[in-house]
């Protein structure tokens, strides 16, 4: 049973957190997609931080949602707070890619930009090939978004093969 911590005001919406377990925090999603002219999403920073500041042990939170949820608006939030956890120094997310890999074939431009950036800091091999195969989809059909996530997904391709000429 999820038990209530104290609420807190954010951009004057209410909301409510809920704890699992000591080292895990749940909040419902925060998130609010790119829209109109805004080609970015806009995330709830405490959330965000909670999550960050866990370090490895918010990981099975994260792998948990991402394993479970077809929400896109849920895992790009999710997706944004790995990659600002990988960014801070968090260790073991590239363990987290089996279930990274079921969004390989999304065609969501928000999905696809945040797994790219994931990608482009695990360097895990298994993703090189699902990389070029998204840039290829997205050539042949492009998305319909106020962005090109084929700039990420592009990025981390280079980084990829820059990377391994590097070794």
């Amino acid at each position: 049973m999820l038990q209530p911590i104290q609420p807190y005001i954010y951009n004057n919406m209410y909301t409510q957190t809920y704890q699992t377990q000591p080292a895990t925090v749940y909040m419902p999603a925060s998130i609010q997609m790119p829209s109109g002219q805004r080609n970015h999403i806009l995330v709830d920073p405490v959330k965000v931080d909670r999550f960050v500041k866990q370090k490895e042990k918010a990981l099975p939170a994260i792998a948990n949602t991402l394993s479970v949820s077809n929400n896109e608006a849920e895992i790009t939030e999710n997706l944004y707070i790995l990659d600002r956890m990988i960014e801070n120094g968090t260790q073991g997310a590239d363990k987290l890619y089996p279930i990274l890999s079921r969004f390989n074939n999304t065609n969501s431009p928000n999905i696809q930009t945040f797994l790219a950036g994931i990608y482009r800091k695990i360097q895990v091999p298994d993703a090189f090939g699902p990389l070029v195969a998204m840039l290829i989809r997205n050539s042949i059909n492009p998305p319909q978004s106020n962005f090109d996530p084929n700039e990420e997904v592009g990025g981390a391709i280079l980084a990829y093969i820059s990377d391994r000429f590097r070794d």
